[in-house]
Order: structure tokens, then C-alpha cells, then sequence
């Protein structure tokens, strides 16, 4: 008698499929049939006397300003797009690699779907292609992060109704109007949870004559980062009102303490919110009017580590007049939505940023 479950578990063996968000601050891996199993820092460790790839992702992460100088612990991608490609091809293949053991499978070759920001160029969408190409993926297919994180919100993206979706990264900040299974307006902007990292560094050494480093300005985000005054703490958790920070002070060169309170980094961020407050308010000048009518029944829907940050939701709500929410499990939207894509490739081919290795059903 013909076992259909077994039939698929033994394909499942030689087909190995992945989706891949591979984000400026963290790459999260999807293997078809199985879900969500990897996610690791984007962050390789590399020796530069011998050119060799030391560790990736979490025990590279461990390194970072912790290294002596001739061994680099650095981000392989900056603002969603490869700035180093031969790392991004190690970090790729170690992805790839990782999936495949802890997907069991028996499969050399793989397809993948990985997310890219909005308004890449045809040389950064390229260089992604070549790079997984490199590291084992036998066809890849390129989807834009603001389609992919509205898939993975659940919005009935392929209907023709207005959604619009807000995914603040590590890298960029991507806005778009989505609408029949296509982007109809997207914005993208290099202003992410990097650059509030940044903010916060450049405040502690204008303010306090402090030198942190970013990990530290991230931790202090994270504790008490806010940029509404109204707003509601995470998971219902008392958010403490200041934090210690301890650096290098700048004119005695000592070790110092000093305590940095919420509306420190308030002001802090105030300039990276206000340019993408900017940016939302300009693509939804640029919607089409009759879409514009069905987002402000439905609401602006954001995702990415950045949505988390606190009272943002308010803040856009308060700013466009529109109401903002922030969907459920943010981080892992981009992921989850090529996930949807990866497994229903042959049915949803249309919302790839390219279609042309596809062969299309007829």
C-alpha cells in the first residue's frame, strides 16, 4: 500500500529548499516543510594575516571590540546590501551548511529565496545571487524585504486592497504601499537600529565626553530606549527611567561611569526617527488615493527589531493620523513571509523581485 507521509518524509531527504533573511544585523534561515531554524548575528571573524574565517555568527559576535588587531570581527553587509562579498560568500555557505544538519538533510543542491531591501541595484542584487550561488544554492530567487515582512504579517497582499507595511532593520528602513501581489510605492532608508547605536555613541561623546562602543549604546536602547513619552513598556515590564553607562572618558582618557536617563536617548534618536517619520509620510503622499482609503481602515503594520523600539507605534500613529500597530513577532516577519513564498513558489512566483529562473505554471 502506497504511504503518502512516508513518500514525503524520504523526498523531504533530497529536497532542500531555504528561505533566508539576511539582514544587516542578524540572518534568520527557513527550511522548507520544517519552519524557522536558524538565526545568527551577521558577523564574521576573520584572521587577516592568513585570510582565514575564524568563527561566524554568535562566537564571532563574542569578538567584536574584543580582538586584537590583526584579527577583524566586521558585518559583511551593510545596509542590507554586500559590502564584503568574499566574507558574505563564507557567512552564506556556513548558513547553508547549518541548515542542512539541522534539517537532516541529504540533499547537495538547494533553492533559495532571500530577502533584499527596496531599490537595490541590479550589481547589489547580483552580488547576492553570486554569493549564494557560490556557497552551494543551486537557483536563487530575490524577494524585497517590505513584501516579504507584509507576507509574513498575514496581509492579503495578492488582493486589490491597499496594505502598507513599516520594517525597520539593522540596516535600512523600508516603507511600502503593497497591493495585486506588487509593490505600488516603496521608500528606503539607511536610518535602522544601526544607526540609533550610532545616535547613541555620538550623544554620549557630545553630552558626557564619553567613548562607548556600539554594543553598549545597543544594551542602553534596548534597557531604555524610548521615543514617546507616553510609552507603554514591553511585555507589560517596568522600564527602569536610567541606566549606568560605563566608557573611556575622552579628556582624561580614564575609565568613567556616568548614568544616561530616558530622555537622554530621547534626544538622542530624535533626528533617526524624525527622517523616518519623513519617509512614511512621503510614500503615503505618493499612494494612490483609493489605496490610501483602505490603509486607513486597516492601519500601518510594522516589523523588523526596530518596530520594538518604544512608543515608535505612537509616535507614527500620532505624526500620519493613521493607526499603527506592530505585528506579532516582529523580528522573524521578513523570514517568515519567504517562508510562505519558498513554499508555495510555483503559486506566488509573482511577488518575486525576479521571476525570470522561475519557469511559470501555465
Amino acid at each position: 500500500m502506497f504511504n503518502s507521509k512516508m513518500f514525503n518524509l524520504i523526498k523531504g531527504k533530497f529536497v532542500h529548499d531555504i528561505a533566508i533573511d539576511l539582514g544587516t544585523a542578524n540572518c534568520l534561515v527557513y527550511v522548507k516543510g520544517r519552519g524557522i531554524i536558524l538565526s545568527e548575528p551577521s558577523v564574521v571573524a576573520v584572521n587577516k594575516k592568513t585570510g582565514q574565517v575564524l568563527a561566524i555568527g554568535r562566537e564571532a559576535e563574542k569578538m567584536v571590540g574584543r580582538t586584537p588587531g590583526y584579527i577583524i570581527a566586521s558585518k559583511p553587509l551593510v545596509g542590507g546590501v554586500i559590502s564584503d562579498f568574499e566574507v558574505a560568500e563564507q557567512m552564506l555557505r556556513y548558513l547553508i551548511e547549518r541548515s542542512r544538519q539541522k534539517g537532516f538533510s541529504l540533499s547537495p543542491f538547494c533553492r533559495a529565496v532571500i530577502g533584499v531591501p527596496c531599490g537595490v541595484t541590479e550589481v547589489e542584487k547580483k552580488a547576492v545571487k553570486d554569493a549564494a550561488k557560490s556557497a552551494g544554492a543551486r537557483e536563487v530567487f530575490l524577494i524585497e524585504e517590505p513584501m516579504a515582512a507584509a507576507i509574513g504579517a498575514h496581509l492579503p497582499v495578492q488582493e486589490a486592497s491597499g496594505n502598507f507595511i513599516v520594517d525597520i532593520g539593522g540596516g535600512t528602513a523600508e516603507v511600502a504601499t503593497v497591493s495585486l501581489g506588487g509593490i505600488v510605492v516603496s521608500k528606503s532608508l539607511r536610518v535602522a537600529g544601526n544607526r540609533f547605536d550610532e545616535d547613541i555613541v555620538n550623544f554620549s561623546q557630545e553630552e558626557y565626553k564619553l567613548l562607548i562602543g556600539p554594543r553598549t549604546a545597543e544594551q542602553i536602547k534596548v534597557s531604555i530606549g524610548s521615543v514617546y513619552s507616553d510609552a507603554i513598556p514591553l511585555n507589560g515590564k517596568v522600564m527602569p527611567k536610567e541606566i549606568s553607562m560605563r566608557g573611556r572618558n575622552l579628556i582624561t582618557g580614564l575609565p568613567e561611569e556616568v548614568v544616561i536617563t530616558q530622555s537622554d536617548v530621547r534626544r538622542a534618536l530624535e533626528k533617526s526617527v524624525k527622517q523616518i517619520i519623513s519617509e512614511i509620510k512621503e510614500a503615503i503622499e505618493l499612494t494612490p488615493p483609493e489605496l490610501i482609503s483602505d490603509i486607513m481602515k486597516k492601519g500601518i503594520f510594522m516589523s523588523g527589531g526596530g518596530a520594538l523600539l518604544r512608543g515608535l507605534d505612537k509616535l507614527i500613529a500620532k505624526e500620519t493620523k493613521i493607526p499603527t500597530m506592530i505585528i506579532e513577532d516582529p523580528m522573524t516577519a521578513v523570514v517568515r513571509g519567504a517562508g510562505v513564498v519558498l513554499e508555495n513558489l510555483d503559486e506566488v512566483y509573482n511577488v518575486l523581485a525576479e521571476v525570470e529562473e522561475l519557469e511559470v505554471p501555465k
